[in-house]
């Protein structure tokens, strides 16, 4: 009889960067039950539901319109555009942001006990992390366009370049999120940082107010948070007239956002091999 010849498969991380591309498109499978699971949980266990979802941005909004709008005089220098109208759309992309950028950062750290048992790509850990807020993100635009309807403010054609600027938003949360994820992997208090990112951010970016307020000579370095150009950009395609946006400060943002994600994911496949072993 011939004897059955035994053979090994062995999967090991780090083999080359076609092979693990490939495998991004082989465990895509991993990828949806990721991004499913954390769908269910989010929405599964609340009193409420999907009602969280609409009131923090709404009492969001409430809030901004009064310091903003009323106390600060900001609303007599908005483009002819109502002024709950224009924090809205600046505080969607966002909050998409925000919350995309909270998930990624903590993905592989909340994730640790599968990261820490069976190869496959990381990456796919990060990336599943930003659908749950892309979910909220969906619905949260119901509330915009209740607003629309309410102030009886049509969108013009500009809404067909809106795509663009979502998926700007998030691949700005995942490029910051790769360097913050990666980090927070070996040294835990890389978790702290996030909070102070957003809790800062929040009012350096135009979410408020409009960005036109600032004077043309601070507009260049203004853009260098790349969220300038993406408010800028979401508003001018949600609410088109009275909006501008700056095309040499949001050029600016995006080649930021490239660089940002091109290192990000360098430093994130280099790191990547030694997650299963310090987690």
């Amino acid at each position: 009889m011939k004897q059955l010849r035994r053979t090994s498969l062995v999967i090991e991380a780090g083999q080359g960067s076609s092979l693990y591309w490939q495998d991004l498109w082989r465990y895509r499978e991993l990828f949806y039950f990721l991004a499913w699971r954390d769908v269910v949980v989010r929405y599964k266990q609340t009193l409420v539901g999907i009602a969280w979802v609409l009131i923090r941005p709404l009492i969001t909004m409430v809030a901004f319109t009064i310091v903003f709008g009323k106390l600060a005089g900001l609303e007599s220098k908005s483009p002819g555009i109502p002024y709950p109208i224009l924090v809205f759309a600046g505080m969607l992309p966002w909050q998409l942001f925000s919350d995309s950028l909270s998930r990624v950062s903590t993905s592989l750290v909340s994730n640790s006990h599968v990261v820490s048992k069976v190869y496959f790509p990381r990456l796919i850990v990060p990336v599943s992390a930003i659908l749950v807020s892309f979910v909220d993100f969906l619905v949260s635009n119901i509330l915009l366009l209740a607003l629309m309807a309410w102030y009886s403010f049509a969108p013009s054609w500009r809404v067909l370049t809106l795509p663009f600027f979502v998926l700007l938003t998030c691949l700005t949360a995942l490029a910051l999120g790769l360097w913050l994820a990666a980090l927070n992997v070996k040294y835990r208090d890389f978790s702290h940082l996030t909070p102070l990112i957003l809790q800062f951010g929040v009012y350096i970016s135009p979410v408020g107010f409009s960005s036109s307020i600032v004077p043309d000579r601070w507009r260049l370095l203004y853009s260098l948070n790349p969220l300038v150009g993406i408010i800028d950009g979401f508003r001018w395609a949600v609410l088109g007239r009275g909006t501008q946006v700056h095309w040499l400060g949001f050029t600016l943002s995006v080649g930021l956002v490239i660089v940002l994600l091109a290192t990000g994911l360098w430093y994130f496949r280099k790191t990547e091999r030694t997650f299963a072993d310090v987690i």
